[in-house]
């Protein structure tokens, strides 16, 4: 795209400012904001000061294949998974696209060490987790890794510094997220520095149409996998390609499977698996009205007792047809640095625009059914999203130990 043609486009749109200063921008900044101008989404952008009215649907209650079920038909459930693994039909996707800015690591969130007495960081765990099966299984496990502009080099570096963490590197490959545009709220792009747009990642629910884009599908079409788990990085417990949730996805005749924990209250800040018109749906704890959170069953527990915890299995084929039929997109606000007419840089202090997000739950949406699998969440959850506290570096490393995992 040259500058004409931007321009044209820009214009089209009411966004011309855009350009401004662009003769002064080396050729390399040109050619970096032509081509950010050229990937802009425009129907994302036409979402800002449209009303949407809520789809109403009616929520009901789902429940969950429970761990006493699961005891029940393990050997089962494990006996196909085991040989839909060793028949290559299943892929995982780790969603690493985050920084350890919180946690006090201006590195991969994945980098973060949760080692003691030595050096352990998190992708070595979740790695480790996902040898435990492959070795079960007698197979690799084709694992694409997520990750963002940010922190893409940098992890790609860091695994081959640790060379892959004794994972085979050809069942290996990163992909990157995509970005949408940010703007402010009367839906003018802004530009974060001269020549270049501000953007941020668009959500985890884009991580299918990232991995597409990347030339990756093809390379899952050739493999013969059939089947994603995908799973998030900031949870060190995490079993992946875990042989007895993948055969009960594969023996219940739908297209996705949900791990779920019992959350430990009715407000646990956690989204809840059940139905929606009857198909599956995540309503998100903010979501839930009191007489729902606390409603309860003729046993005494809650009807919506069961959390998800980003660990899903979903049909490759159900997949492209969804990237197709296009993913709902949020509007979000946010604070967003941006530099003025005079090229100066503003770091607001409050909510100046929004940033455009799609979210892995909605996927789940789309599915014709999702089992939900429940875990114990102390052998399965340990997501570490601050340094202290609640869901932290300390409570993992607790978990950790409490799992013979030598810190």
């Amino acid at each position: 795209m040259d500058k004409n043609t931007a321009l044209e486009i820009l214009k089209e749109h009411g966004q011309e400012h855009v350009l401004n200063g662009f003769d002064e921008l080396s050729a390399d900044l040109q050619k970096q904001l032509l081509r950010q101008v050229s990937e802009i989404d425009w129907e994302t952008i036409a979402l800002v000061g449209q009303e949407w009215e809520e789809d109403e649907g009616e929520i009901s209650p789902l429940g969950a294949t429970t761990i006493a079920e699961i005891e029940k038909r393990r050997d089962e459930f494990t006996k196909v998974g085991i040989d839909a693994i060793k028949e290559g039909k299943l892929g995982a996707v780790l969603l690493a696209g985050g920084m350890g800015t919180r946690l006090g690591l201006d590195k991969p969130k994945g980098e973060l060490n949760v080692g003691v007495n030595r050096d352990l960081c998190i992708f070595n765990c979740l790695i480790n987790n996902l040898m435990d099966v492959t070795s079960e299984a007698g197979a690799y496990i084709p694992l694409y890794i997520m990750t963002s502009e940010k922190n893409n080099d940098e992890t790609i570096r860091f695994f081959e510094e640790k060379n892959y963490f004794g994972y085979p590197k050809e069942y290996v490959k990163f992909f990157v997220q995509e970005m949408a545009v940010a703007v402010d709220f009367d839906g003018k792009i802004l530009l974060e520095e001269p020549g270049r747009l501000a953007t941020s990642p668009n959500g985890n629910g884009g991580w299918f149409s990232s991995l597409h884009k990347a030339g990756l599908v093809e390379d899952i079409r050739k493999r013969g996998v059939e089947w994603l788990n995908i799973f998030a990085v900031d949870n060190v417990l995490q079993r992946i390609g875990d042989p007895a949730f993948f055969g009960a996805t594969l023996l219940s005749g739908t297209d996705s499977g949900s791990k779920v924990v019992h959350k430990v209250d009715a407000y646990e800040k956690m989204g809840a698996l059940c139905l929606k018109d009857n198909k599956p749906y995540i309503v998100e704890y903010y979501e839930l009205s009191k007489e729902m959170a606390e409603a309860k069953d003729e046993t005494g527990d809650y009807l919506y007792a069961y959390g998800v915890i980003l660990n899903y299995i979903f049909k490759v084929s159900r997949l492209e047809e969804i990237m197709e039929e296009r993913m709902p997109v949020h509007v979000v606000e946010k604070k967003i640095p941006y530099i003025d007419g005079d090229g100066n840089l503003i770091k607001p202090t409050e909510p100046n625009g929004y940033k455009f997000e799609t979210l892995v739950v909605d996927m789940v949406a789309k599915m014709s059914g999702s089992v939900p699998y429940e875990v114990v969440r102390e052998k399965e959850f340990a997501p570490i999203k601050n340094l202290h506290g609640v869901d932290s570096l300390d409570s993992a490393r607790e978990l950790l130990k409490a799992n013979n995992v030598e810190l």
